[in-house]
């Protein structure tokens, strides 16, 4: 055999397999690439999964942990890394796959109930599960700990599906008053005129984070503005109500002695403006509230405030005043879902809430206008509950109320040393404390369940450290 025969079938041998490898694969689809490694990681598994695509696969990491004293999901790697409770967004069509690792020494587990996906329980520190689904409903859908509480004191967050896995999230102005907005006391004098200016104003404002609402307001604002005026006062009240709302809307003061606290002579249109005078006969810290019909939905979208009448001597002086009204809110949505929320009736009629909150909004007096007051001077909290339904317990994390001037009663003796004050709808309390030690003070309604709901505030206190009353470890 010569050479180049040799050579023919040495070429033959090892390239014609290979040819003909290829040439099935072509007919048939199979690729002919390598298998992966077993037990590989599939690269960007700790990413959060793009938004585009109807198909595919998407990977998550959370870890259980701790924050704020309370039990949560934390985001691993990627576009959810150290987020608490990162909401989940894939295509609709993705094959899911979620690991969720123990972070702490508490039992937890993850479940997904729409797409009937619950992990087995992780006892031990570091133990870890792995959560797979296909992602075949779209929509907005709850993922939580089914340990018992573990949901309800905020071990949750959200899984969002759609054809652009992006939530629908909302921005709109911030309708929260500070609670600091408010007049200062009146000076010694006797009884006057007094006109007071107010504005009926549809607007859209920011209910939560992603989340609005359309508001009824005072003035723009929730609460409306704070009114002070003195016992014996002649008060003339103007309500103009704009030219773009779409509702009629009226005033009802508590204090007023009269038919319909004003509210029969102050039905008001749109574009219209009307008045009456009432003259204040009774001391005492009163609500305010549009009262057109339905009524609870005007309260219910944030039309009310509260009126003090001072005492003919006025009230003893303290450092700092405050103003916070507790409301409900009923939507058509489940809490947290992003978007623009719309009233619902049922749940308003069913007095079932979808949010508790302060000042308007979640998140109003925690995040965005904390109380502020430094150690040694005394505070003072006008509060009221809007409502429209359910009533309120108030209480101060690591504080007792000095005085409290129950039901907003300036002139009966205050009630003294009190943990928590519990105030009906459409009533309120004026509350008085000394501030001891530095810190954050968390306020809140002592109907537990309300705080995960978006009910919250914090007050702020700066100053030297009490160690004789207040401090870390033993004697």
């Amino acid at each position: 055999m010569t050479q180049a025969s040799k050579f023919f079938l040495i070429f033959a041998a090892l390239v014609v397999p290979v040819l003909v490898a290829l040439l099935v694969a072509t007919a048939t689809g199979t690729p002919a690439m390598p298998a992966p490694t077993p037990g590989a990681m599939p690269a960007g598994h700790d990413m959060a999964p793009a938004a585009t695509g109807t198909a595919g696969s998407a990977a998550f990491t959370l870890r259980t942990g701790i924050d704020a004293g309370r039990p949560v999901y934390i985001g691993v790697g990627g576009a959810i890394d150290k987020v608490v409770n990162p909401t989940l967004a894939v295509p609709a069509g993705a094959a899911v796959a979620i690991t969720l690792i123990n972070g702490d020494a508490g039992e937890h587990d993850i479940a997904i109930p729409d797409f009937q996906s619950a992990s087995e329980h992780l006892r031990a520190t570091g133990a870890q599960t792995v959560l797979n689904f296909t992602a075949d409903k779209v929509g907005a859908f709850p993922y939580f700990c089914t340990l018992p509480g573990h949901r309800e004191s905020g071990m949750a967050g959200r899984l969002v599906v759609g054809p652009a896995a992006t939530p629908q999230v909302a921005h709109a102005p911030s309708i929260v008053r500070d609670p600091a907005d408010l007049p200062a006391p009146l000076a010694r004098r006797g009884p006057q005129a007094v006109e007071i200016h107010l504005e009926a104003v549809e607007l859209e404002g920011q209910l939560a984070s992603g989340t609005t609402y359309t508001y009824w307001t005072f003035n723009g604002q929730v609460p409306g503005p704070f009114l002070r005026v003195r016992v014996g006062d002649m008060v003339t009240v103007y309500l103009k109500n704009r030219a773009d709302s779409h509702m009629t809307h009226s005033i009802d003061l508590h204090a007023v002695t009269g038919p319909d606290g004003g509210a029969g002579l102050m039905q008001v249109a749109p574009g219209q403006e009307k008045a009456f005078t009432f003259k204040a006969l009774y001391p005492g810290l009163f609500v305010y509230h549009c009262a057109t019909a339905m009524v609870a939905s005007h309260l219910a979208s944030g039309m009310y405030g509260m009126i003090l009448v001072e005492p003919e001597g006025g009230l003893p002086p303290v450092d700092r005043e405050f103003y916070v009204m507790q409301s409900e809110l009923y939507t058509d949505q489940p809490f947290g879902t992003p978007g623009h929320q719309n009233l619902s009736t049922d749940r308003l009629l069913a007095e079932q809430p979808t949010y508790f909150v302060f000042n308007g909004a979640v998140g109003a007096l925690s995040d965005q206008h904390p109380l502020h007051a430094q150690v040694g001077q005394t505070v003072r909290i006008f509060f009221g509950d809007a409502g429209p339904n359910l009533p309120s317990s108030f209480h101060v994390i690591g504080a007792v109320f000095d005085r409290v001037y129950n039901l907003g009663a300036l002139e009966s003796p205050p009630l003294t040393n009190v943990q928590a004050v519990l105030v009906p709808p459409g009533g309120s309390a004026m509350v008085e404390f000394g501030l001891h030690v530095p810190g954050h003070y968390m306020f809140m309604d002592h109907a537990m369940s309300r705080a995960e709901q978006g009910l919250k505030g914090m007050l702020e206190v700066t100053g030297p450290e009490a160690p004789d009353i207040f401090r870390a470890g033993g004697r």
